[in-house]
């Protein structure tokens, strides 16, 4: 039928032919039995060998040319099938009969170590066409051997380009079916998710059709990693909206393959230095919609992880497109309400800016703490253990101008009320790096106490949690061995504040009794009037 499928100016007569096929004969009567066998003479005998080695040696003649005009035969079919597909309707919706393949049509192609090397580049492309057949997985049930012959043929295509000759294949005249294959399987649109999915509380929801994308996302990674592809020539065929297509597959609720979408991108990165600048732009853009407009994103850890890997080869002075990039779309990450989900990764490429250039400091932490999750403990926690590692790269320089900011926000961490963020900002203190060379440490001092003392103070008399109150007295007793002195007119300066507080608290409660004392005095001269 396939065949049919493939001949110029007779579609119209294919369904009045499937029609008007006879049916099947009836089986053959069985042979009659031999007779028996009689006596021969011995010149009789051997002419009688010869005959048979003759015939035997015809036979297999016969096979290996039927096995030859079996592989033209499938291979002709399947022409002739993709040769429908492309001149019948658009291929933009998941259905065979759009694509000329309905499963009753798809046969069976020789294997490609069995074909003869001459052929084989062929039959690579034509068994690249027929796993550009979509089939729709909304039934399980639906198409069973259409979806097993397509999934058996992507694992032989990836068993086979995974050999030495396979490798040889990737030539640029396959590579425009290969990439048309890809994109027929991976590149659609996502189902819209529910306005109730919780990310943190919900399982996601997996891609049905997975057995077939596992398998095609597979293939085009051992494509993408394959030393025999020419950059050059494959940019053409992986171009700018490939990429900005894969990048828009990272919504995708399926943990699975938000994985290889990672792995494959990062390779695309590595491979076409002309598209490094657009994935960073494409990347970008999905963080500003996440920011500001959706904060729904099921991909920005894996976009994340890319990037950190990115900036750890960016050169060194940073060039201003990177720090712009750090600027105005890596941190308000620290904004949106599910930030706890990407911190880790957010984190990583944090550091590695700092790392890269110390100067970003100072902006960073500017951004940080605008960002701060005051109502949010949890956050806190993790925003504090950020801010230790980026406490560790900050140099003198950058520490003076940002001090005032860095250690205000500390000493409100230090007042909290919730103990578990008081006692991570009070671990800041075992921290040896920091204590000893860095914005901790003795030489420090005279900008930190006067900052810190009141909270340090009221947490080491008195709290409720022994940990916190233990934590307070021991960072207390270490700045006093610092200097005394200093220690001492931290000392005096905050009972004074806390003397001139309760005064201004008893001035205003004198204030209000005298305003109660008046409405009172009022109140009795208006009822003697009235009576």
């Amino acid at each position: 039928m396939m065949k049919s499928l493939g001949r110029k100016g007779k579609k119209s007569s294919r369904r009045q032919n499937a029609a008007e096929s006879p049916a099947p004969a009836p089986a053959a009567a069985a042979p009659p039995a031999a007779p028996a066998p009689v006596a021969a003479d011995p010149n009789t005998a051997a002419a009688a060998d010869l005959a048979a080695k003759k015939k035997a040696s015809r036979q297999s003649l016969s096979i290996t040319s039927s096995a030859k005009q079996k592989i033209a035969n499938s291979m002709e079919d399947v022409a002739g099938a993709a040769h429908s597909r492309h001149s019948g309707p658009p291929a933009n919706q998941n259905t065979l009969a759009q694509l000329g393949s309905p499963p009753s049509a798809l046969r069976e192609l020789p294997a490609l170590r069995d074909a003869p090397p001459n052929k084989r580049e062929e039959l690579f492309k034509l068994k690249l066409q027929l796993c550009g057949v979509i089939f729709s997985f909304d039934d399980p049930t639906s198409d069973k051997r259409g979806k097993d012959m397509k999934r058996q043929t992507l694992l032989e295509l990836v068993d086979y380009v995974n050999t030495p000759a396979g490798q040889k294949i990737f030539t640029e005249s396959v590579m425009s079916d290969l990439i048309a294959m890809v994109s027929a399987n991976v590149c659609r649109a996502l189902p819209p998710a529910t306005d109730d999915f919780d990310p943190e509380e919900d399982e996601p929801v997996l891609e049905p059709a997975w057995p077939h994308l596992q398998v095609a996302y597979e293939f085009f990674l051992r494509f993408i990693v394959s030393s025999e592809v020419n950059a050059k020539a494959a940019k053409k065929y992986v171009d700018q909206r490939f990429c900005l297509q894969l990048v828009e597959l990272f919504d995708s609720e399926d943990p699975r393959e938000r994985d290889y979408l990672k792995t494959i991108l990062h390779r695309i990165y590595g491979k076409f230095m002309s598209h490094r600048s657009f994935i960073r732009r494409a990347i970008s853009n999905v963080f500003y919609r996440f920011v500001y407009e959706t904060e729904r994103h099921n991909g920005i850890g894996e976009l994340l992880e890319i990037l950190g890997s990115i900036i750890n080869g960016f050169a060194i002075p940073l060039k201003k497109e990177h720090l712009q990039f750090l600027v105005r779309a890596l941190i308000p990450l620290h904004k949106p309400k599910c930030v706890g989900l990407y911190h880790q990764q957010l984190s990583y490429c944090i550091i590695q800016y700092v790392e890269k250039d110390a100067d970003t400091a100072t902006p960073i932490l500017n951004g940080f703490f605008k960002c701060w999750p005051w109502s949010c403990s949890g956050k806190q926690v993790l925003f504090l253990n950020e801010l230790e590692e980026i406490l560790e790269l900050l140099g003198a320089e950058q520490l003076n101008q940002i001090s005032k900011t860095l250690f205000t926000n500390l000493a409100r961490c230090l007042d909290s009320d919730h103990f578990q963020v008081v006692e991570r900002a009070l671990f800041l203190w075992n921290n040896e790096h920091l204590v000893n060379s860095g914005c901790l440490s003795r030489l420090n001092a005279q900008t930190v106490l006067p900052i810190i003392y009141g909270p340090l103070y009221k947490n080491s008399s008195g709290h409720w949690n022994a940990t916190v109150e233990g934590l307070a007295q021991n960072v207390l007793k270490m700045y006093m061995e610092y200097d005394l002195v200093l220690y001492d007119q931290c000392t005096t300066a905050y009972f004074r504040e806390e003397e001139e507080a309760k005064k201004k608290i008893q001035a205003i409660a004198d204030r209000w009794q005298a305003i109660e004392e008046m409405a009172a005095t009022n109140r009795s001269q208006r009822m003697i009037a009235a009576a």
